[in-house]
This record gives C-alpha cells, sequence and structure tokens, in this order.
C-alpha cells in the first residue's frame, strides 16, 4: 500500500504512510544475524554487544521513514511531514522529524513517476509539480510493483485540489493571454 487515507473531507485530505512489511522484514534479519552471531560466538561479552548494537544500527538505518501529507484548503497549504527512527537514535533530539510546507495554489500537476530500485526493480511514487517548475515528491520512498495504488492516491490528490477541472469559457476571458482573432490575421491571397 502506498499511502492511507486518514481523513478525507471537502476541505482536509490527510494521508499517512508507515514502514512495510519488506522494512520491517529486513528490521528483524538483519536483528536477528546480529542477535546470532552474539549468542553463539567464543568472543567477550564487549563482542558480543558490538555484534548485537551494529546489527540493529544497520536495520534501523534500512528502516523506512514515517510520512503524513496533509492538503488544507481552508489554510490554503499542503504540509508534508516525514519522521525518520534512524536520525532521531542518531542525534537523540527532534533531528529526526522533517516538515515542508507549500501554499496549495502553487501545485498545477500531480504525476506518478517511475523510479529505480537497487536490485530490485522499479517502483513508482507521487510527485506534486509546482508552478515555480520545481517538484517535490509525496513521500521519499517509491513503492514496488504497486503502480495502480499509487495512480489512486494521485488521482484522489488531483480531485482534491480540483487540477483536472477544465476550464470554463469565463476562464479564458479572464485569462490575461491575448489571441489574435481571425479578422486581425494578415491574409495572404
Amino acid at each position: 500500500m502506498y499511502m492511507l487515507v486518514e481523513n478525507h473531507s471537502d476541505t482536509v485530505l490527510h494521508l499517512k504512510r508507515s514502514p512495510g512489511i519488506r522494512s520491517w522484514s529486513l528490521l528483524v534479519g538483519i536483528s536477528s544475524v546480529g542477535l546470532a552471531a552474539g549468542y553463539y560466538s567464543d568472543d567477550s561479552w564487549g563482542w558480543k554487544f558490538f555484534y548485537l548494537v551494529g546489527c540493529l544500527f544497520v536495520a534501523v538505518q534500512n528502516l523506512e521513514d514515517w510520512e503524513e501529507a496533509i492538503f488544507q484548503k481552508d489554510a490554503g497549504k499542503v504540509i508534508l511531514k516525514s519522521f525518520n527512527l534512524y536520525k532521531k537514535l542518531l542525534t537523540l533530539s527532534k533531528a529526526g522529524h522533517e516538515q515542508v510546507v507549500v501554499p496549495l495554489d502553487e501545485i498545477r500537476a500531480v504525476n506518478v513517476e517511475e523510479e529505480k530500485v537497487r536490485y530490485f526493480g522499479k517502483g513508482y511514487l507521487v510527485v506534486l509539480r509546482f508552478g515555480t517548475g520545481f517538484s517535490h515528491p509525496l513521500t521519499q520512498s517509491a513503492v514496488m510493483g504497486c503502480r495502480s495504488d499509487v495512480e489512486a492516491v494521485a488521482k484522489l490528490i488531483t480531485g482534491f485540489l480540483e487540477l483536472n477541472k477544465v476550464p470554463t469559457q469565463l476562464d479564458f476571458e479572464n485569462s490575461s493571454e491575448t489571441d489574435i482573432s481571425d479578422e486581425e490575421e494578415p491574409k495572404d491571397k
């Protein structure tokens, strides 16, 4: 699953993501190697402790982030939050929390992008495109093989932000672009 819908109303769209089964399996697997190395080795207690802590360190380093995206129409902003357990344990402070705040009116498009995942193939993630030309991924890590889940999240965000709305004739009349009408075009005959 790419992201779960925590709250969806006319004014708020709250999406969450937690580490997946692959990430937790990797944590348990690497931790088990450290535990087995410490238990079955004939080394001193210091080395056994080093094996266990070293493997736990590597295991936590490979754990995915907890991520949130909160789209608020009333406030006119989107808040992208992430929490990284590795950074939190490494610094023993609030450094594991990251937050990006962007005005909603800056978002021009929501796309699904393909990303190469080393050793595993292709992953997919949602990317927010801004009017300034920049783009920002909704999550920091791609999901493997579930393109339909990622496309469903992109479609949900697009519908919530009304980016799929077809411009009406009134929008064209109010636009700042000027067009040459058929009467003003030079005639080549």
